[in-house]
């Protein structure tokens, strides 16, 4: 019998796939539990839009990451922060603040965990790497000033 799973399953599969299965198991454990739906032509026609639906955002997800990783790349942004003698930070600049800085001067909102950079505790320029979905990323120029 074929059902459409309503819930992830451990030994089946995850929410939304279409599976085979044997009746018993179909009748007496999955329907009861609400774990699966008999795969007739509705839920086959809804398994299918969500397909399609999810294709969808992700094509949107990636254009949106590649336009803005071609906006960004190569680019320098400029963080101040307070130092004192020799350009010596007092404490660090830190993927927040590089996030806030990408957000004001480019109006490109960045999540401040997918930027890696290293440790920036003195004023000069270092590079850093931000990273999109589906693999795109952009390299990018952090210049702390006082």
């Amino acid at each position: 019998m074929k059902v459409v799973l309503l819930q992830d399953v451990k030994s089946l599969g995850k929410k939304g796939e279409l599976v085979n299965v044997s009746d018993g198991y179909a009748r007496n454990f999955l329907f009861p539990r609400k774990l699966a739906g008999e795969a007739n032509s509705q839920a086959m026609s809804e398994l299918k839009n969500r397909e399609n639906a999810e294709k969808h955002r992700l094509a949107v997800e990636l254009e949106n990451s590649k336009k803005f990783a071609a906006s960004l790349e190569g680019k320098t942004v400029k963080v101040t922060a307070k130092a004192g003698a020799n350009g010596k930070l007092f404490g660090s600049v830190t993927t927040k603040d590089i996030a806030d800085a990408i957000s004001k001067q480019f109006s490109v909102n960045v999540d401040r965990h997918k930027i890696s950079a290293e440790d920036i505790k003195n004023c000069g320029t270092y590079p850093a790497e931000i990273k999109f979905p589906q693999g795109i990323s952009a390299n990018i120029f952090v210049l702390v000033t006082e």
